[in-house]
């Protein structure tokens, strides 16, 4: 818990950040590097746990957490959209942390899933660096205002999610109207 506490202390004082994380020596060229090489194995791995783990979940009877339904629903969906679902997902918290799981579960074909893979993880690793860097380079004191910016990524972040609620919503009201007429 004095770890959260101190690090929520140190997002106000982003020069201390770098300095604590370890990062302050490392250029941001070899820092896009050690970061896309970990965001690609760290989905990789997610992956390989949901593709050793969909043999099972297939054979599983249908419960109040799972209907198979749901499976084959989103095996189809991985053949379809797969691709733009893993680099797209990287780009939404929470769903990017689940995506590669349901990817493997699902059966997505593991060459696609490593090319985008490899796409998702290069554009959302050095999208975030040069923003970073030039958000801090040309925008003068935006360091001391580093929470409002976390805030407005976040909910960027969540707004293609938000959106496709939104219209899945939109669409689930409009429906009984139309079959009315």
């Amino acid at each position: 818990m004095e770890f959260l506490s101190d690090l929520f202390h140190r997002l106000r004082d982003l020069p201390a950040l770098v300095q604590w994380a370890g990062y302050f020596g490392l250029n941001v060229y070899a820092m896009g590097a050690l970061f896309s090489i970990a965001a690609i194995v760290g989905d990789t791995v997610g992956y390989a746990i949901g593709r050793a783990s969909g043999p099972r979940i297939f054979t599983r009877e249908d419960s109040l957490f799972f209907n198979k339904k749901h499976l084959y629903r989103a095996h189809a969906f991985y053949e379809k959209h797969g691709g733009k679902t893993i680099v797209i997902a990287r780009f939404m918290p929470i769903v990017r942390t689940f995506a590669p799981i349901v990817a493997g579960v699902a059966e997505m074909r593991y060459r696609y899933f490593l090319a985008y893979n490899v796409i998702g993880g290069v554009l959302w690793v050095w999208s975030m660096l040069f923003t970073g860097y030039f958000l801090g380079r040309y925008i003068p004191g935006i360091d001391r205002h580093i929470e409002s910016v976390i805030l407005v990524v976040v909910f960027l972040s969540i707004l293609p999610g938000l959106i496709s609620w939104w219209r899945e919503r939109k669409k689930a009201v409009m429906a009984p109207e139309t079959d009315e007429m």
